[in-house]
């Protein structure tokens, strides 16, 4: 079967005193949600999937509108910050030289969760999708750390290495996942459908 491991759009900055931040959509990120769609609109799909934050449902609903599918909820591959009363873009911190980027980093800016306890419930229910729809093509819209997870797991990368590569916005990575269990990575941040945009695509591009 294909996956495509799809990043969110851009949310907007929330900082909250106490509760969960999840940020909806910015509107620029709204607008790259609907380039993805278009984008997408030639492929079968089998279902669209997405993590349980605004950010990743709000992306993954112009890739199933006009497919007669719903969005999957998959609350398992929901991002290592899912529960903190802050989000901010990591490009802002970088840009401010936040102490909070260098411990990103650093791996030290942990959540709720071990790097260990965020591979095995990513990379899990990852898994699970995939025995799910055997020999069809699915989306899953998530998270820069669960794609980190995951592609990790699929080059045979040391586990505890988070943030390896840089997952812009709505940038789709295909994975072949074969019934005998072997993974092969097919694409690595494809992001066509934000080109000449004008858009933020990440850190260091405009569509």
């Amino acid at each position: 079967m294909e996956l495509l491991l799809i990043r969110h759009a851009l949310p907007v900055r929330r900082e909250l005193e106490e509760g969960i931040a999840d940020p909806e959509l910015s509107e620029a990120g709204i607008a790259q949600a609907v380039h993805l769609g278009q984008y997408l609109s030639s492929e079968h799909l089998d279902a669209v999937y997405a993590s349980s934050l605004q950010r990743a449902r709000q992306t993954a609903e112009p890739v199933a509108d006009g497919r007669s599918l719903d969005v999957v909820i998959e609350a398992d591959v929901a991002e290592y910050d899912k529960d903190s009363p802050q989000y901010v873009p990591v490009e802002e911190l970088k840009a401010a030289n936040d102490p909070r980027w260098q411990q990103m980093l650093d791996g030290a800016w942990e959540g709720t969760e071990t790097q260990q306890e965020f591979n095995e419930r990513t990379v899990g229910a990852i898994e699970r999708i995939i025995g799910d729809h055997r020999g069809g093509r699915v989306a899953i819209v998530c998270h820069g750390g669960v794609i980190n997870a995951y592609v990790t797991r699929v080059l045979g990368l040391p586990e505890d290495t988070r943030g390896f590569f840089y997952p812009n916005y709505t940038s789709i990575h295909r994975i072949a996942a074969a019934s005998s269990g072997e993974r092969s990575i097919v694409t690595i941040n494809e992001t066509s459908h934000l080109r000449n945009t004008g858009l933020p695509m990440g850190m260091f591009q405009r569509g």
